[in-house]
């Protein structure tokens, strides 16, 4: 599995109310103020797809469509929390801050080189601070020598990843925690759960092995000072 990485979320301090503040400033207050020792994680996957075009088009040079995206990892509507994803592509594109204000938040462009999309998203509640996540752009796959092999063949590039949200405001707790369920679960490039499954069976043979390792060692270990043992008796004999 790509490498899991807890995206934690700075927590602010609440400005304390004007003694002159009115309802609605009282309000404001109350809508941001954080629950202490409450966390919620929110699991999320992106990255890109990209096709070849066949050739080099002519009129820029392009090779290839990509589709650069955010989703959730389970059936769940992100707009309820998230509010917009911001997508900023390479300087060299006419437009390269793209915004999306609803699912599915995405960018769909052509292009001829591999670069670092920045991923930002804010959240409905603008206490919260927004996240950014940084995806490289992959248009090709590679021979192991490090080669770039041209091919027809659909070239993915997907990570897992969670948002954790500690000391959340009331509001944004809400909001986490009743989200709306989609019809169907996304479809991920990668089976994550197998994936699960078989990095768990993985970290289980390790222990398995160290635990092994660690005994046979032990018993080396208590045959040497047994050797030892004799030698001194032979010696003081």
């Amino acid at each position: 599995m790509d490498q899991k990485q807890a995206i934690s979320l700075p927590v602010q301090a609440r400005a304390p109310a004007s003694k002159a503040a009115g309802p609605s400033s009282k309000a404001s207050a109350e809508a941001s103020g954080r629950l202490k020792g409450v966390q919620v994680v929110k699991p999320i996957v992106y990255g890109n797809i990209a096709w070849y075009l066949g050739s080099k088009r002519d009129e820029d040079g392009h090779t290839h469509q990509w589709n650069v995206y955010l989703k959730p990892y389970e059936n769940e509507d992100m707009s309820v929390y998230v509010k917009r994803v911001h997508f900023k592509l390479h300087e060299s594109y006419a437009e390269p801050n793209r915004v999306c204000h609803a699912p599915p938040y995405g960018v769909t462009e052509t292009g001829w080189g591999e670069f670092e999309v920045v991923i930002k998203i804010f959240f409905q509640d603008s206490n919260e601070r927004p996240v950014t996540i940084y995806h490289f752009l992959k248009l090709f796959d590679r021979e192991r020598d490090g080669n770039v092999k041209m091919g027809s063949d659909t070239v993915t590039s997907e990570s897992y990843d969670e948002l954790v949200f500690s000391d959340p405001t009331a509001k944004m707790y809400r909001l986490l925690s009743y989200p709306r369920l989609n019809a169907a679960a996304p479809a991920h490039q990668i089976d994550y759960e197998d994936k699960k499954s078989k990095d768990l069976q993985q970290i289980l043979n390790a222990k398995k092995k160290v635990k092994q390792e660690i005994l046979e060692l032990k018993a080396r270990l208590a045959t040497a000072k047994e050797n030892i043992g004799q030698l001194k008796s032979q010696v003081l004999l």
